[in-house]
């Protein structure tokens, strides 16, 4: 079975208002300001499961946690170039355990002497 895309738009906004329980007007204005941008199709929003991901994160930070949507926006920047920099890493341990993995098979074939 493949995977599922979270990135894939699927959900129109009467959808998304079920899925986060808010109102349209409030998901529009979040668009407006910038904090989720659904896919167009036609005159159509089509949101994906990560922007309804996105849309309960900033219900619970505005709801839950009280935070502004100034904060807000500060908040899912920060986690943004936070998950850049994970990524960033995770691909450098990788790297790391390529070169751990050649410099061992070299000193096996060497006898462990480098030339």
């Amino acid at each position: 079975m493949a995977a599922h895309d979270k990135s894939e738009p699927v959900y129109m906004i009467g959808v998304v208002v079920n899925l986060t329980q808010m109102h349209a007007q409030t998901i529009r204005l979040y668009e407006r300001l910038g904090l989720v941008t659904p896919q167009r199709k036609s005159k159509n929003r089509l949101y994906s499961e990560s922007d309804v991901d996105r849309l309960r994160q900033i219900r619970r930070f505005t709801q839950d946690m009280g935070v502004n949507l100034a904060g807000v926006e500060v908040i899912l920047e920060l986690l943004g170039r936070l998950e850049h920099v994970q990524s960033e890493r995770d691909a450098l341990l990788e790297r790391n355990i390529e070169i751990e993995t050649r410099v061992r098979e070299y000193l096996t074939k060497t006898g462990g002497k480098f030339p």
